[in-house]
């Protein structure tokens, strides 16, 4: 199998399509609580709008794929399991309305199974979820806690319960930009390994 990459029309198309989606991530990640439009994107790149859904499917995909760069930027940046204990991105991500709104907007839509945002999101979650819960279950040296296979079954419980107070969370920042996401994320991240604790002490009998 060849291992060369792209070349000629390819190689053009798919510089053109990254040289959009980083249009697209500069557009949302300073434009506030504003839309952005394809137009918005389209005047930074110098094309029209048809020219820049020429290399999507639709809107939709355009805007899935500004996601998926954003998590493939903050995984380089933030990658492994620590991320779990440090949670940087959600204070990252409060200096970026524009990318926490697109991000809301499309996980609700992506519940339509025909949606291009679906798959994405559905693998997402299932990798979040894995994540999280192997960091619960084999915490840093610096937190003082001893791994424990006693916990398998509850740190899947609170890897669910982290990602839906999380992205919940984002949502009513938008409404509320007081609110600290990364203060109340750490506090019940704490208190989710506390019970995580106390339920590994139930179940060996300490």
């Amino acid at each position: 199998m060849s291992t060369r990459s792209p070349r000629g029309p390819y190689a053009k198309s798919a510089a053109k399509r990254k040289t959009i989606i980083d249009a697209a991530l500069a557009a949302y990640a300073e434009a506030g609580t504003r839309a952005v439009s394809v137009r918005d994107i389209a005047e930074r790149v110098g094309m029209t709008d048809a020219g820049v859904l020429h290399h999507f499917p639709n809107r939709e995909a355009l805007l899935t794929a500004v996601l998926e760069a954003r998590d493939a930027a903050a995984a380089e940046t933030h990658g492994g399991n620590d991320a779990f204990w440090q949670p940087t991105m959600l204070i990252e991500n409060a200096g970026t309305p524009g990318l926490v709104k697109l991000f809301v907007d499309l996980a609700a839509a992506a519940a339509e199974p025909d949606h291009p945002a679906h798959d994405f999101f559905t693998e997402r979650y299932r990798t979040l979820r894995r994540r999280i819960a192997d960091a619960a279950a084999t915490p840093p040296p610096d937190t003082g806690r001893a791994p424990s296979t006693a916990r398998d079954i509850d740190t899947d419980w609170a890897a669910r319960m982290l990602l839906a107070a999380t992205d919940g969370l984002q949502l009513q920042w938008l409404l509320e930009p007081s609110i600290d996401m990364a203060a109340d994320i750490t506090r019940l991240r704490d208190v989710l390994l506390d019970a995580l604790d106390r339920s590994a002490g139930d179940a060996t009998g300490a």
